[in-house]
């Protein structure tokens, strides 16, 4: 099995954890390897929903310019639902992608 795979694995279990049964595994592949070898890192793998530049990076480097999502209340509001909607402690940063793309209708 791959590092990839093994990666793969845990968002799959981390999302149905939170009761989300159909998972579009197509759209988490797609996303995890869109983030390189930074879902390896331990800091670059992870999303701090207190720290406003990292969700000002979340918003620019994924929402805005991956997504092609406009700047504005909508995007905001989509990613402080998915911040409470991921309660779990430490979010790896392609789950809350997934879970962003998801909640914007968008795909990668």
């Amino acid at each position: 099995m791959s590092k990839l795979d093994e990666k793969m694995g845990k968002y799959e279990e981390a999302l149905k954890g939170m009761g989300r049964s159909a998972v579009d595994v197509t759209l988490l592949k797609n996303i995890a390897k869109g983030l390189g070898p930074s879902i390896y890192l331990a800091d670059a793998s992870l999303v701090s929903c207190s720290d406003n530049s990292e969700l000002d990076r979340v918003r620019n480097n994924f929402a805005v310019k991956k997504l092609g999502v406009a700047l504005g209340p909508e995007l905001d509001a989509a990613i402080a639902a998915v911040c409470e909607e991921y309660t779990a402690r430490h979010k790896q940063r392609a789950v809350f992608y997934y879970m962003l793309a998801q909640k914007l209708g968008k795909s990668v």
